[in-house]
């Protein structure tokens, strides 16, 4: 299986964020860099709104991660609550 990974500066603001990505992606592997984390899984990683909300404290729009966002790999599916990552759905 293809993995898929998400890739985000290292700062205060991706914590929960990577937080969060961890806590709803069992199989991720997280490899953590001096200036960015990958966060890997085989297949598909889900990204919920709902989980980053609860690690930050506040209402967050899923927008906001492209402000850290390095780089992505696999298609992406996204609305108001998931963003998705995968590879043959």
């Amino acid at each position: 299986m293809s993995q898929v990974f998400i890739a985000l500066q290292t700062n205060e603001e991706t914590r929960p964020i990577i937080e969060a990505i961890e806590a709803d992606n069992p199989k991720a592997v997280v490899t953590r860099d001096p200036a960015m984390v990958r966060i890997s899984a085989p297949g598909q990683l889900v990204i919920r709104k709902d989980t980053i909300e609860q690690n930050l404290g506040r209402d967050f729009d899923l927008q906001e991660i492209h402000i850290n966002l390095i780089t992505l790999s696999g298609h992406v599916d996204e609305d108001d609550e998931t963003l998705t990552l995968h590879w043959d759905r």
